[in-house]
């Protein structure tokens, strides 16, 4: 079977069954597949801008509601300087190649996180974009930029605490996260065979189903996509309930 026919069934085999409505990827590998080849960090860092490409044009192709995406940590900004540069030149690079197909595919821009550490130029950029696609009636393209989950936390608990007081609930500690008005998250993606989530979407997390793939971020395409949704498909969600309940069944 040749990777395109393979492509083809895994596309039609995830189109077949309900599909999760907000997919989040920790796209982990660039670093260690650019030192495989013995190339610069920043080599992983470029291909992998190409699978966001071609991971997005895949989610918005399927009809996934909501794409979010780990892009930049809070402590990735600890990397060495010239790191952390090339990947904001990426990431500028990155919003101007593809507003035009944004734009052209329906695709809403939106950035969750500590945006106010991003460079002024990236800023600028990101705002425009967003701006420029926020009527687009299609899929949500979230970048998680300068972002960190418990840091997202302390912020929407003060903002909670603080409207609230003693009569704070779940759903108003949920009102001020980052993500609110994005889907509840179905699935959980990470790559590079890492089985751990990196303090990334902690409490949208709760009862999301977790798929950690052994490829790295670069080599990360249509198939992967597809053989996570598939995995994520074949799974009974129970929320805390019994299978019997799910179903409709008798224990």
């Amino acid at each position: 079977m040749t990777e395109r026919s393979l492509v083809a069934e895994l596309e039609a085999r995830v189109r077949a069954r309900p599909l999760p409505r907000h997919v989040a990827i920790i796209m982990d590998g660039n670093g260690r597949w650019a030192e495989a080849r013995d190339l610069p960090r920043v080599a992983g860092h470029r291909e992998g801008a190409e699978a966001v490409r071609a991971v997005t044009r895949a989610a918005r192709r399927v009809g996934i509601q909501a794409l979010t995406l780990y892009a930049f940590s809070t402590e990735n900004w600890a990397r060495p300087e010239p790191e952390v540069g090339a990947l904001m030149h990426l990431l500028a690079e990155f919003l101007e190649s593809e507003r035009g197909e944004m734009m052209r595919n329906g695709i809403r821009l939106n950035a969750i996180g500590d945006l106010d550490r991003l460079p002024p130029e990236v800023r600028e950029k990101l705002d425009s974009v967003r701006a420029e696609t926020r009527a687009n009636p299609g899929m949500t393209l979230t970048l998680a930029l300068s972002y960190g989950g418990r840091q997202e936390l302390v912020q929407a608990a003060r903002r909670a605490a603080a409207a609230k007081g003693d009569a704070l609930e779940a759903e108003d500690l949920e009102a001020g996260l980052w993500t609110a008005g994005l889907p509840e998250l179905d699935l959980l993606v990470r790559t590079s065979g890492e089985r751990r989530i990196s303090n990334f979407l902690l409490w949208q997390c709760a009862y999301a189903e977790l798929v950690f793939a052994d490829v790295l971020w670069p080599d990360f395409r249509d198939a992967e996509l597809f053989a996570a949704i598939a995995e994520y498909q074949a799974r009974e969600r129970r929320f805390g309930m019994t299978g019997a309940q799910v179903t409709g069944g008798r224990e």
